[in-house]
């Protein structure tokens, strides 16, 4: 399914930890050369992983991995990863922008700096990414930018308890949804992804619901899996999409779910912006 993937080299922003590591090594698995981007470079207190463990533990599972330092709110810095990874890999052919921001409150209780923070990673920095990739993405033969975003569904709901979370996240879509078009001449596809259910990962554990709700929750190989099937289609044909992590498992003939779950015993929790 994956021998279109063999020998492409693909950026994972936020890589080095969570859903963005998850995709890294199934990426790498399908022979991908894997870039490593994020700004961990030494051991967090309440994080797991650095950029460099990241790209050794990959290594270690046969793969090919570059780590590159990336904070996505320095333009040079994006500039310089984009760079470094054309001149280490010889181009460019998958963007995943996984790397995101998130703080939960109404706007009485957002201050200015979380809101700034969310929309310079989640939509400038998805954005300016992009931009940085498009030259090298035209020349590919599979050109393919995947945004770890959720469907444009305007509903106040979605809304009320986190509109500069919201925004940012539907500014990452809306990216999504202007390059596919901007792109789609170039044969490069533009897409997003999104979880059904609550992913175990340190966001989940840390800032949302503690063991609770990681019980709840699918690992993030899910997604990774999902991602993997994405970019492994025609970009000349599979691009616009706001896809939906198990629907995508759905249409490779995958019923049965529970492997992925953390506790298959707990009733699944739906992540945001999706009603089970």
């Amino acid at each position: 399914m994956f021998e279109i993937l063999k020998n492409k080299t693909a950026i994972i922003t936020g890589g080095s930890r969570g859903i963005g590591l998850a995709i890294a090594k199934k990426l790498a698995t399908a022979g991908v050369n894997v870039v490593v981007a994020a700004k961990t470079t030494e051991p967090h207190p309440k994080l797991p992983g650095t950029i460099y463990e990241a790209a050794e533990e990959i290594k270690g599972l046969g793969g090919n991995a570059l780590a590159l330092v990336l904070d996505l709110r320095d333009e040079e810095q994006i500039k310089n990863v984009v760079i470094d990874t054309a001149a280490h890999f010889g181009g460019i052919d998958i963007l995943i922008n996984n790397a995101s921001a998130i703080f939960l409150a109404g706007v009485e209780y957002t201050p200015s700096k979380r809101y700034d923070l969310m929309h310079q990673i989640n939509v400038r920095g998805t954005f300016l990414m992009s931009q940085a990739c498009m030259p090298y993405l035209k020349k590919s033969s599979h050109g393919h930018i995947l945004n770890l975003s959720p469907p444009l569904d305007i509903k106040a709901d979605w809304f009320e308890s986190h509109t500069a979370y919201t925004m940012s996240k539907y500014g990452m879509s809306m990216v999504a949804l202007g390059l596919s078009a901007e792109l789609k001449p170039f044969g490069v596809a533009a897409n997003g992804l999104w979880p059904k259910t609550t992913i175990a990962t340190a966001a989940v554990q840390n800032l949302l619901g503690g063991d609770t709700l990681i019980s709840q929750s699918r690992w993030p190989s899910i997604v990774a899996d999902a991602a993997a099937y994405i970019v492994s289609q025609d970009p000349k044909t599979t691009t616009g999409n706001f896809f939906i992590d198990e629907d995508v498992l759905r249409l490779q003939g995958i019923t049965d779910f529970t492997p992925y779950a953390v506790d298959p015993t707990k009733p699944l929790a739906p992540d945001l912006f999706i009603t089970l």
